[in-house]
């Protein structure tokens, strides 16, 4: 009997965008190449300080993967990974979210490397933007509750302040961008890689 030496572990290099968002809204991120679909839509969950509230699926060239529909022709997340359905540099997936307001994302692998020896995946190198809050109406509807919280006077000014529980419109800034707050929420599906 043969033995035959374990697979050797890498990380995908992703970059998650934010599709017809407009500056755009993205994330660079490294994660294990043998996580779950499962594992990665609750990376970009994270990572988009989005809540998990609503249907998603990735779309990749071997099929539709989320949480189990028939009807909709959706396999399990969980039984698919990420180096399967995209095992090379500049491979391309779809990742929607919530199917109502469609946060679709395009997500291009950018490169394959090793693992960094003490380093915990996965992990947000860098991005561009919040993330829009949970039920803004997708990509136009965003757009929209920017134009009314820069607007005190617009008649749903107060009313959308509330809905998203802030005193001022100063409290939300859509431009801004932090990866160690990001780094933070993701440590709680981190673990840390050796090289082989």
């Amino acid at each position: 009997m043969t033995n035959t030496p374990s697979a050797k572990q890498t990380i995908h290099k992703i970059k998650v965008t934010l599709r017809s968002s407009r500056p755009l809204i993205w994330r660079r991120l490294e994660v294990a190449s043998d996580s779950t679909l499962r594992h990665l839509h609750d990376v970009i969950q994270a990572s988009f300080s989005w809540e998990n509230y609503h249907m998603w699926v990735f779309d990749t060239p071997t099929g539709r993967f989320g949480v189990t529909d028939r009807e909709l022709e959706i396999r399990s997340a969980a039984s698919r990974r990420l180096d399967h359905v995209a095992p090379h540099a500049n491979d391309r997936l779809r990742y929607t979210y919530d199917f109502g307001d469609n946060w679709d994302h395009e997500i291009l692998v950018e490169a394959i490397t090793d693992p960094e020896p003490g380093t915990a995946y996965p992990r947000c190198l860098t991005g561009r933007r919040a993330g829009p809050p949970e039920d803004s109406g997708g990509v136009w509807g965003y757009e929209y509750l920017l134009e009314i919280l820069a607007d005190p006077a617009h008649e749903e000014h107060q009313e959308r302040l509330e809905w998203l529980g802030l005193d001022s419109a100063d409290q939300f800034n859509p431009a801004s961008f932090d990866a160690n707050k990001i780094n933070d929420v993701l440590s709680s599906l981190a673990i840390v890689l050796t090289k082989d």
